[in-house]
């Protein structure tokens, strides 16, 4: 079974599309649902001015009649409000008055290698896709695709694990209830006293005109074992999340579980041993592998663990050229963050998300919801799974 998506939108264009094939028929979306991930996608301490103009929503175009789905590809957009702002210089058509093009690239951006690649004596033509402002459409898509897998029993929920040099300690042992709470944190970070000194962290390097990266976690619960595959390389799951997590702007470096960590550990402290119980049927005491083996789930939650960098835009540019003249110069400034670590967190729910609906979708098959759960019921019953 075929499942895929795809974005289309610029920054400061008139908004971002996303398409979502091969969800069955009959599943059931909630509008309020949907938005609230697409707020989520805008908390955070330090966020800059654009999320006080845009309060994103799903606005579906196609593929859902009275809340449900049809079987077809699902079309929604999410308007940028900001377009009024922005008609003569994004505006699709041509314009009578000349735009003053841009020519200061960025360090750390797509900008020179963009306009190298795609032949462009304007970075605007790069840096409106570049931008983070698309994951927009991806927070829209993944929502659709979590409302697929709140379907059939499964959870993805996120927290900030470090910004810039402060750190939480790794957390043991969490359960879906450790994170009802995340959102109401400043930078969604699960431990209140490191919060705390994040926040403090980011407003001093912000008066610095710093921008700050860190580390978040994704962790995903109710998976049903043997997702994914070891037979191909092109199906091993931990290939597919972290080139998927790593396709999120800034992200840097993707693990699965304590990858880091186990690399320096013995075999015999690395590995999780299997137990079995009648009450319980086949069972592990730790989750060093993140809850996948061979390249599929086992049946542990998963856990999807990344980098990002700090923002490329700084507040004071770093030095550059003007690709007009090879003079040396500052680089461009554009509205930015001090941080996105917190949304970023979110953005790659919505990958995982995406990711692993797309892994049920291959596995279970279903013209209808309900054919997808009686597939998994029958999956189930098979292999003995509580």
């Amino acid at each position: 079974m075929s499942f895929r998506f795809t974005t289309a939108g610029e920054s400061h264009g008139p908004g971002l599309v996303t398409i979502v094939e091969g969800l069955p028929a009959g599943l059931e979306l909630d509008r309020e649902t949907l938005d609230r991930d697409m707020a989520r996608r805008q908390l955070g301490h330090g966020r800059g001015g654009r999320m006080k103009i845009e309060t994103d929503a799903v606005e579906i175009r196609a593929g859902v009649r009275h809340g449900r789905t049809l079987g077809s590809p699902v079309a929604a957009l999410v308007a940028n409000r900001d377009y009024e702002n922005w008609d003569e210089r994004m505006n699709p058509w041509p314009i009578e008055r000349e735009i003053p093009p841009i020519t200061l690239p960025r360090p750390g951006h797509a900008d020179l290698v963009g306009m190298w690649k795609y032949k462009h004596g304007d970075l605007r033509n790069i840096l409106e896709r570049a931008s983070a402002r698309e994951t927009a459409a991806r927070v829209a898509a993944g929502a659709i695709a979590r409302a697929f897998l709140s379907a059939v029993g499964v959870t993805v929920v996120s927290h900030v694990t470090r910004i810039a040099s402060i750190e939480t300690p790794d957390p043991e042992g969490l359960t879906i209830e450790d994170f009802r709470a995340v959102d109401d944190d400043p930078v969604r970070c699960l431990d209140p006293a490191t919060s705390a000194l994040m926040v403090e962290e980011i407003n001093v390097l912000r008066k610095k005109n710093e921008s700050l990266g860190g580390t978040f976690e994704v962790r995903v619960f109710g998976l049903l074992p043997g997702l994914g595959s070891h037979v191909s390389w092109e199906d091993r799951l931990d290939g597919r999340l972290a080139q998927a997590v790593c396709s999120i702007q800034a992200v840097k470096g993707a693990s699965i579980g304590e990858a880091w960590d186990v690399a320096s550990r013995p075999g015999s402290e690395a590995h999780d041993e299997i137990f079995y119980s009648e009450e319980r049927g086949y069972y592990r005491e730790t989750n060093h592998a993140g809850g996948l083996e061979g390249g599929m789930t086992n049946g542990q939650p998963l856990s999807v663990r990344a980098a990002i960098k700090p923002i490329s835009t700084l507040t004071k540019p770093l030095r550059s050229v003007d690709t007009a003249t090879h003079e040396p110069s500052q680089a461009h400034k554009e509205r930015t963050d001090s941080t996105v670590v917190p949304a970023a967190a979110v953005v790659a729910e919505a990958m995982v998300c995406l990711v692993m609906a797309k892994c049920y979708r291959e596995k279970f098959g279903g013209d209808h919801i309900d054919d997808v759960i009686a597939a998994i019921d029958a999956y189930r019953d098979r292999i003995g799974w509580q």
